[in-house]
């Protein structure tokens, strides 16, 4: 076993789930828990894309709890809440069984001190902390509409139980992502800060052009009212077209790096989301000739969200 740490600043992310999953030949469509049903009726398939992402080389495995939450296994399980909860916090015993099943070599799994969370053994756990819309299952985390009818108030409580049970069941952080207005994200550092003080996380936003949050507020304005938050380690852009990702980059570097946080950046393919599902841009710019400038931009947790799969990860990897 290795005894020594090494510090290390670039890791690399996962891919998308859920288009794993489809690939797998599995149906999501129209499915209001979409990649989230399969921790109740088929755990080991998250368990087995989790791998594959493991041996292509991801050092944060990101839990299949984006679109859980104890109201929906509630109503589309017909499950209790304590049965909801135990499914959230299975999401990441899947991702730590992922991890040790791989087998990795003492050089790839050797600890490392990370900033903000201290000494970790790679690939590091990040339980995932979608939005509410994600939960509406309308498509609205692509657009934030849903932030103008609900108060912070209501968002902490929906929060609440599934970020109480990513942390106890031992995540390494929180990947508080695809959050579409600022209103959310000051909602969950809020309830951080008062209910789990010990909790660090990632914000990423989800952004419609190269300037702004999909709600309409500036990203850089977002940003700068949450940066002081200690218990954000990174902020940074998730499930957002490719080619605005530099843009967005630049726009909230300065600021991210004077407080010594991390970027972090782990886009779609590029192609966009309807009501019909996934439709493909008029062009897509392969991830290979985008992350370079990403880098050079100061993006140093880079993977992918949306569409993007395990060949993708393995080139962000090596870049890095």
């Amino acid at each position: 076993m290795a005894t020594g740490s090494a510090k290390k600043r670039s890791l690399a992310l996962d891919g998308g789930l859920a288009t794993e999953i489809e690939r797998m030949g599995y149906n999501l469509q129209g499915d209001p828990l979409w990649s989230a049903r399969f921790l109740a009726d088929n755990p080991s398939v998250i368990r087995d894309v989790h791998k594959s992402y493991v041996l292509c080389g991801s050092d944060v495995i990101i839990t299949a709890s984006y679109q859980a939450s104890i109201p929906g296994f509630c109503e589309h399980l017909k499950i209790s809440p304590n049965e909801s909860e135990s499914l959230i916090k299975l999401s990441v015993k899947l991702a730590h069984q992922a991890i040790e099943e791989s087998n990795l070599s003492e050089e790839r799994s050797r600890p490392i001190e990370i900033e903000g969370i201290g000494l970790r053994r790679l690939p590091l756990v990040a339980g995932s902390v979608g939005p509410y819309g994600a939960c509406l299952h309308d498509g609205s985390e692509y657009t934030g509409t849903y932030v103008n009818s609900v108060t912070k108030e209501m968002l902490q409580a929906w929060h609440r139980p599934r970020i109480k049970a990513l942390l106890e069941a031992g995540v390494d952080l929180l990947a508080c992502e695809t959050l579409p207005a600022q209103l959310e994200a000051r909602a969950i550092l809020e309830l951080l800060r008062n209910d789990f003080p010990h909790a660090r996380c990632w914000i990423t936003f989800s952004c419609k052009d190269e300037l702004c949050l999909c709600h309409g507020e500036k990203l850089s304005d977002a940003v700068s009212s949450l940066i002081d938050f200690p218990q954000a380690i990174g902020f940074g852009i998730n499930c957002t077209a490719p080619i605005y990702v530099k843009s967005l980059l630049d726009e909230i570097r300065p600021l991210v790096e004077k407080k010594g946080k991390t970027l972090v950046v782990y886009p779609n393919s590029g192609e966009k989301w309807t009501k019909e599902g996934w439709q493909s841009a008029e062009s897509i710019v392969s991830l290979e000739a985008l992350v370079p400038s990403w880098i050079s931009s100061g993006a140093e947790w880079i993977g992918g969200c949306c569409r993007t799969e395990p060949k993708d990860i393995r080139i962000i990897k090596t870049l890095l």
